[in-house]
């Protein structure tokens, strides 16, 4: 199901023996935009301390509770490595969360879930095993909380802002960037797909996209098109 990514901050985390915290923020990665990490803000029960955890540990996402379940322990979640600063993670803390958890490493060719389906652990063993670092050219991981605000920019020009993310609960894989747009369409919020993402860039606060205003319009005509067929059967 799809989920806009905001409604999920603020959700109550629950381990296997109770709750420890709430849903702070998401990392993901730009080459497969799959959600890597959920970082969990636990409070005064770790007084105020972040903590990583992999979609490898989410269960079941409850709505109407507004409660992510995670199938570890609080026991292994007070003993995981410590989060010395929310962004941007080091490979060194990565690895050491990988490691304790014994979860697979997203950068192995092998158990890169981003790329197909939910990211269970297959039937691999939990046993901790030896986490090689990743590639140098691997890209940093991006916070779905710092994007938010940043200016929508085509060749052109900035067609609106940065509001939200949808994604998909069963792969925790990034679907669309929601844009607000600005005066030049007094409509409904906007869709970008990440495929048509050109740059990310913190020193402008922008995301480059290639499309035009043109394009955006076309776009949104033919969803809107789409929708009204749907509801009238035609």
């Amino acid at each position: 199901m799809l989920q806009d990514i905001k409604d999920l901050y603020g959700n109550k985390v629950s381990a296997l023996d109770g709750t420890i915290g709430q849903v702070k923020d998401f990392y993901f990665d730009r080459s497969t935009w799959a959600i890597r990490y959920l970082v969990v803000d636990t409070g005064a029960w770790l007084a105020g301390r972040l903590v990583l955890l992999a979609p490898h540990a989410f269960g079941r996402l409850d709505r109407y509770e507004r409660t992510l379940h995670v199938k570890l322990s609080s026991q292994q979640i007070e003993n995981s490595p410590k989060l010395e600063a929310q962004q941007p993670v080091s490979r060194e803390h990565e690895i050491a969360c990988h490691h304790h958890y014994g979860w697979p490493a997203y950068w192995n060719a092998d158990t890169r879930w981003g790329l197909t389906d939910f990211p269970g652990l297959r039937g691999r063993s939990t046993a901790k095993t030896e986490v090689q670092p990743p590639p140098r050219a691997y890209p940093p991981l991006e916070s779905t909380q710092s994007l938010g605000g940043y200016q929508i920019q085509t060749e052109k020009g900035t067609i609106g802002t940065l509001s939200g993310f949808t994604v998909f609960d069963r792969t925790w894989i990034i679907c669309d960037l929601i844009v607000k747009p600005g005066e030049w369409y007094a409509g409904k919020d906007l869709r970008v797909t990440p495929d048509q993402i050109r740059q990310i860039s913190h020193e402008n606060s922008s995301v480059l996209i290639n499309l035009t205003k043109s394009d955006m319009e076309w776009t949104v005509g033919k969803q809107l098109t789409q929708a009204w067929a749907g509801r009238t059967g035609a």
